[in-house]
């Protein structure tokens, strides 16, 4: 629950308030009082009558009405004063920066849980515990430093973790980067990321409210909320980046199958990122680059002109930008010429554009006009400008400054030398620029940025899909818990209109003499029972008689937990892997990539979250490490993309009315440039 109280308070207190400003208690007031808050200003502190010439109470109940009580005393304390003010103050807004609360013990969690039920009976809000507070354009109710400039148009930044927060603001402050309000949202108590996240999305207003939303997470309670606003703020004009902590464990899963060995929490977060169209990040650094980089104006494409004074920057610039998939354009001909006569010589104008460490303000002009002007093929352009000392930056630091005020291509400034050229520097941030110190992080922010897809649109692809046939399939299946028998596979893969290669299982060998006559030799023996057949030597391929069909039927069936054996013609193509897993709370997380044993040996698999989009199964395909083997490499044909991405819409649409299938695994699926089928297929089933 946020009130009015929380973000526009006409009267703050602190509760322990102290005049040693290196105490919590004293640090947040004196950012109060700095921050020019226009309010009623009120401490409690039982010793003193003022405490940083603000007027001092010595317990709450001497206290006037107050809308925001910002805490500052022993977790112990905090619920007899929580309870007074919400009950007898009116107060309807709460910041408990305290610790030891459920973060700690079993005792603290009693007094949380405490403080919960009083805020919630008072219709109050509750920031923390456990936190650095919260801070806007109206108050800055946090002990902590920097403090950044606050604007209404800047960032607003959510964090589940204080010192993170305060970190990050580290970063972004030495980049530029402005904020517009500062959530720290502690032990989230009752007000956690996605319920800040919510208010955003319902209360916002595109003329007033701030367009940039960056994200630290510990914690994701509710995946579909997160989902609903952050897709919801995007789909309005926001950009939204985040890292998520605490994605690495695997967790406790059977790894039964392929999918079951792969899949994690960090694959259904990337995949709820993904659906939502946030900007995964995986460092502060990566993070407030990406923030500086949505401040600017929006890319209209791939291409980049890189000018500098520095040729080794440009080079790593330049292989960032193309490891990410963006390009930077060879300058040749007519052009070239043309630009390489307005620099000394030895300058080198093929992209990157070196003027050289002598190069003057005049000719960095010259060439960021001609790259706007003339350069049909330059989307934006970077300029890498630092100093060894000898000279002061303070005039090319204002061409850059003033073409990014005129140019209709966005200008990435990179000024790395921030100590030597500081005060120039600390100009250029001044005029209300950012600045990206380190080339290689912008390069792989903007590859982030530039490949993120849109939010998914929120309609299920049915078309194709038997969904009361998959129903019907699903109710008959027995309770338990248990891979389903290959028949139920093909039934269930057929009404979703997934094509299996036909295929015949048996206990006796004429059935599967007759079935490998009829699609014809060479053909594909697999064991029926043990889970993971190669392991066992349950596979045998490229059987070409009925002599050798027997003999591995009989080899096969004395396998421990085999029941049957299947025949299969030897199909060839591209091996490719399609799959999905149930986690908690997120639902079905789909992963995709190259099959057979590169599923396991690689680990090369996007993930999506279903139901999933086209654009969503595109994005998920184009992912890929091995994307250009699914496209077709050195003489090699592809497969078909379309269809690839066919099959994993309709499986995601499947699952999603198919909720008791826990695991599912289609490898190997084989892919040729006219189709795709999949030959082998695992569905466990919970009932």
């Amino acid at each position: 629950m946020i009130t009015p109280q929380l973000l526009r308070p006409e009267s703050i207190v602190v509760v322990g308030a102290s005049n040693n400003e290196h105490k919590p208690g004293g640090a947040i007031l004196k950012n109060l009082i700095q921050g020019g808050y226009q309010g009623e200003l009120r401490a409690i502190n039982p010793k003193e009558t003022e405490v940083q010439g603000v007027p001092a109470y010595p317990d709450a109940t001497a206290v006037p009405d107050t809308d925001l009580a910002v805490l500052a005393v022993p977790a112990v304390a905090c619920p007899d004063i929580v309870e007074t003010l919400a009950r007898d103050k009116h107060t309807r807004a709460f910041i408990i920066l305290s610790a030891g609360f459920g973060e700690e013990t079993h005792e603290g969690a009693v007094l949380e849980e405490r403080i919960l039920q009083t805020v919630n009976a008072y219709g109050a809000s509750l920031i923390g515990p456990n936190c650095i507070g919260l801070m806007n354009t109206w108050h800055h109710s946090v002990f902590s430093q920097p403090i950044p400039h606050l604007h209404p148009r800047g960032v607003d930044l959510i964090s589940s973790s204080g010192a993170t927060a305060v970190f990050i603001l580290e970063s972004a402050v030495t980049m530029g980067l402005q904020f517009n309000s500062v959530w720290s949202v502690g032990n989230a108590k009752q007000i956690g990321v996605e319920d800040v996240l919510q208010y955003m999305d319902e209360h916002f207003d595109p003329a007033t409210d701030s367009h940039i939303k960056l994200l630290y997470i510990e914690s994701i309670k509710n995946p579909d909320r997160l989902l609903l606003h952050a897709s919801s703020l995007i789909r309005k004009g926001c950009k939204i980046a985040a890292i998520k902590a605490g994605s690495s464990e695997s967790g406790s899963r059977a790894a039964s199958s392929h999918t079951g060995a792969i899949a994690s929490s960090d694959s259904a977060v990337e995949a709820l990122f993904r659906k939502a169209g946030i900007i995964r990040c995986f460092s502060r650094g990566e993070l407030t680059t990406v923030g500086c980089v949505f401040t600017l104006p929006e890319l209209r494409g791939r291409n980049f002109a890189v000018i500098t004074h520095a040729g080794g920057p440009g080079v790593m610039l330049t292989d960032a930008l193309s490891k990410g998939g963006l390009n930077v354009p060879r300058i040749e001909g007519e052009a070239a010429e043309e630009l390489k006569a307005h620099f000394f010589p030895g300058a080198a104008v093929g992209n990157p554009i070196d003027i050289l460490a002598t190069g003057t303000p005049d000719q960095l002009s010259y060439c960021i006009d001609y790259c706007e002007e003339k350069l049909d093929n330059i989307d934006a352009m970077m300029t890498i400008f630092g100093t060894p000392g000898l000279v002061t930056m303070f005039d090319t630091y204002e061409v850059i400054h003033q073409k990014m005020l005129t140019c209709r291509k966005p200008i990435f400034p990179i000024l790395p030398s921030v100590n030597t050229a500081g005060a120039e520097v600390a100009d250029f941030l001044g005029k209300g620029h950012v600045n990206f110190s380190d080339e290689v992080t912008l390069g792989t922010a903007l590859s982030r940025i530039v490949n993120a897809p849109r939010p998914a649109a929120p309609e299920i692809e049915l078309f194709g899909v038997d969904i009361p046939r998959i129903r019907r399939l699903i109710d008959s299946l027995p309770a338990g818990d248990r891979y389903i028998e290959p028949n139920h596979v093909q039934e269930l893969l057929r009404a979703a209109g997934i094509p299996m290669v036909p295929e015949r299982v048996a206990t006796n060998k004429e059935e599967l003499f007759a079935f490998a006559a009829q699609c014809g030799y060479p053909v594909v023996a697999k064991v029926v029972g043990p889970v993971h057949k190669s392991d066992v030597g349950g596979v045998a391929l490229n059987i070409k008689s009925e002599g050798h069909l027997a003999w591995e039927f009989d080899r096969m069936m004395q396998i421990p937990e085999a029941r049957a054996v299947m025949v299969q013609p030897m199909l060839k193509g591209t091996e490719l892997f399609v799959g999905a897993k149930y986690e908690d709370k997120f639902g079905h997380v789909v992963l995709c990539g190259l099959g057979g044993i590169f599923v396991e040996v690689l680990k090369d698999v996007s993930s999506g979250l279903a139901p999933l989009s086209y654009e969503e199964a595109y994005s998920m395909i184009r992912s890929l490490r091995a994307y250009k083997i699914i496209k077709g490499t050195r003489g090699q044909a592809g497969v078909n993309e379309d269809r690839f991405a066919e099959i994993i819409v309709r499986l995601s649409t499947l699952l999603r009315f198919a909720t008791e299938i826990k695991e599912m695994d289609l490898n190997p699926l084989l892919g040729t440039p006219e189709g795709i089928v999949a030959v082998d297929a695992r569905i466990r089933v919970t009932k």
